[in-house]
């Protein structure tokens, strides 16, 4: 549940009449994907998410380039892929449906064009860890964003979340701890220090 300021301030976006793009940041099991889920049932089909997740690199690069051990670090992610995509929908056609992509859990994968984002949506909600970080090509996002949400969480809450998602998508839990310890938590103190660029400190009810 959202509360009342939230949705007030998410009503206030979506009246503007134009196209209007929200982002949604905060280490990694903070809930980022749960609030954008919930802003969207509220928006209804005048809304749609645009995840950042969408633009993982295949695991198959990964191991090339050999990232697959910290899959979810800033460099494992094609960020210039995803500017250019905010860019494009900063700039949406009348008549053109833009498909984004999604990432599958189940299969560790991302898959393309799986979004499809038609022209009269008024509001692109778009969710990620690194959307506030002043680096690389993750420097152009916030400029295109409207507005900007930080999920702000319990640290210790978090870390059992994520554990637990670890658990349900095939690792042993010993295997999930110390994945959440020697890279989830690299990534968090990471994303934590670029919270004071966001223009929203979002705390769950």
């Amino acid at each position: 549940m959202i509360s009342t300021v939230y949705r007030d301030r998410l009503d206030r976006l979506l009246a503007s009449g134009a196209r209007t793009m929200l982002g949604i940041a905060g280490p990694p099991g903070s809930g980022k994907s749960t609030l954008a889920q919930a802003l969207l049932e509220h928006a209804g089909e005048r809304a749609a998410i645009v995840p950042m997740d969408g633009f993982h690199l295949a695991n198959a690069e990964l191991a090339r380039l050999g990232r697959a051990g910290r899959k979810g670090a800033e460099d494992t992610f094609d960020s210039a892929g995803y500017l250019n995509l905010l860019h494009r929908l900063r700039r949406q056609a009348p008549d053109e449906v833009v498909y984004a992509p999604t990432f599958l859990r189940d299969i560790e994968e991302a898959i393309a064009g799986a979004i499809p984002v038609p022209p009269a949506t008024r509001l692109i909600i778009t969710e990620g860890n690194y959307l506030l970080l002043e680096r690389g090509y993750w420097a152009g996002v916030l400029p295109l964003l409207d507005e900007a949400w930080y999920v702000d969480v319990d640290p210790a809450l978090r870390r059992e979340r994520l554990v637990a998602r670890h658990v349900r998508h095939g690792r042993a839990p010993a295997q999930a701890q110390a994945w959440v310890r020697d890279s989830d938590e690299r990534n968090a103190e990471l994303i934590e220090a670029t919270r004071s660029r966001a223009h929203v400190l979002f705390r769950w009810d």
